[in-house]
């Protein structure tokens, strides 16, 4: 069975970024998640636009931008002016007064638009903008922080979103505390990718290249059972 999975940089060890990115690709990642929070939208700092600059320069596969800011429609244009085409710009609804005005401009920039949706936001206020976006990424923690506790409430949205992806044309991540547990029980139902941070990838004993490829062999049993592919 094959899914997505894409690093979270705000947990990779930036004594040396450069290598910890060439480790990355080399070991199979397929995309870089770059989370940039401005101390407002949540009470956090974390990555810059300097460190997704960078990290872009560092790598050909493609970026994840998470933007956990206050009004992304105002300083959209700083992120998009330093993008490839192809990335992914992720806002979040509640953020903005008008989200759907942002999400254009991230489609005529010639990237992939995409919305976060927290754990406290339901499936129904997002759904007219389902229509637009090509990515959902689902928060199953409060934004912030990195290493925080699952929130299971966030299991049954999960459960109200997949069936509608074929319809409205999106790919569906899950983002927050990514356990083995959760790729077994949640790839086989329809998750197209999972963001990968200090549960599974990061701070471990073995190296990028080994931890990735047992991560994409969780569900090795799961398929054999149900005769997938």
């Amino acid at each position: 069975m094959y899914f997505e999975l894409t690093a979270s940089m705000m947990c990779a060890n930036y004594g040396n970024l450069e290598k910890e990115v060439r480790e990355l690709e080399d070991g199979g990642i397929d995309s870089f998640h770059i989370d940039i929070m401005d101390g407002r939208f949540v009470p956090n700092f974390a990555m810059s636009l300097n460190d997704m600059k960078y990290i872009s320069s560092a790598t050909k596969k493609p970026l994840d931008v998470h933007l956990m800011i206050e009004h992304p429609n105002n300083r959209i244009e700083i992120f998009l002016n330093n993008l490839r085409k192809g990335d992914t710009v992720y806002i979040h609804p509640e953020a903005e007064y008008h989200p759907s005005t942002t999400l254009q401009k991230i489609i005529n920039a010639g990237m992939i638009p995409g919305i976060a949706i927290n754990p406290g936001t339901s499936v129904e206020t997002v759904y007219e903008m389902l229509r637009i976006v090509k990515k959902v990424l689902v928060m199953t923690v409060n934004p912030g922080n990195a290493g925080q506790m699952y929130m299971p409430y966030v299991g049954e949205k999960i459960e109200k979103l997949l069936p509608l992806k074929e319809k409205m044309g999106f790919k569906a991540y899950w983002d927050g505390a990514c356990s083995k547990e959760k790729i077994i029980q949640f790839a086989p139902k329809g998750m197209d990718g999972f963001v990968l941070g200090t549960t599974l990838l990061f701070g471990k004993d073995k190296s990028y290249g080994e931890t990735i490829h047992e991560i994409r062999h969780y569900c090795d049993d799961t398929d054999s059972q149900t005769g997938r592919q």
